[in-house]
């Protein structure tokens, strides 16, 4: 369920139109039940953020050069390619999950334990695949509009799909309680630093911010999960 900055961006400034001119309270929506919870829950968000994870995330953009918060970045992002190709698999597309694996053992070897892409260079293209989207394509519909302690946005498929990503998850499965810890905040960081802009966004342009999150994060899960499948949902 990882938002990629630039996809972000785009999603965002397409609800920033519509918002502009057709703002609205969303009180029944029919994918919100659980908003009374949602709003509250987002609310415990949006204060832990602003407290804790977005000084924290402008301090090492400030004082960690960029070279450094790239290779970091690029670290977790080619863990992640372990995720997409178990999910190619279960979703049936066996040639995808052979060249995510490569990508991941290219960049592991080559890239020095993924601080580097050389995988791009020799064609591995990209993608990001992960089990809510798996069981979007099995058939299991969304259900409502969630909004998680600490994780955010989601929905109840997704929240089941934590679940496996999680055991998958390398960092979530070190020993050291200590190293696990240190890695989860380390990632936890440099994801919130990759969204300081799109964030200013939300602040500067939403009339409601639970709205316009909770519409751009199902537009953007709607855009993922179709992926060239659009009888998907």
């Amino acid at each position: 369920m990882t938002w990629t900055h630039h996809t972000v961006t785009a999603v965002l400034l397409v609800h920033v139109t519509c918002l502009g001119g057709c703002a609205t309270t969303g009180e029944s929506d029919p994918n919100d039940p659980l908003q009374p919870m949602n709003r509250a829950v987002f609310g415990f968000n949006q204060g832990l953020d602003r407290k804790v994870l977005r000084p924290v995330a402008e301090g090492y953009v400030a004082h960690v050069p960029d070279p450094v918060r790239s290779c970091v970045s690029n670290m977790f992002s080619n863990l992640g390619d372990i995720f997409t190709s178990v999910n190619q698999l279960l979703q049936g597309e066996p040639r995808k999950a052979v060249s995510d694996i490569s990508r991941f053992g290219v960049n592991t070897t080559v890239g020095v334990l993924g601080c580097f892409d050389p995988a791009t260079s020799l064609g591995l293209t990209k993608h990001k695949r992960d089990f809510g989207e798996t069981l979007a394509l099995w058939g299991t519909p969304p259900g409502p509009f969630v909004v998680l302690p600490l994780f955010g946005p989601s929905t109840v498929r997704d929240t089941v799909g934590l679940v496996p990503n999680w055991l998958l998850d390398p960092v979530s499965n070190i020993d050291n309680g200590a190293a696990a810890v240190a890695l989860t905040g380390t990632r936890t960081v440099s994801n919130r630093a990759s969204l300081l802009g799109t964030t200013d966004l939300i602040d500067q342009a939403a009339l409601d911010p639970y709205l316009f999150t909770r519409d751009a994060f199902l537009a953007h899960r709607l855009y993922e999960i179709h992926d060239n499948r659009p009888e998907q949902k």
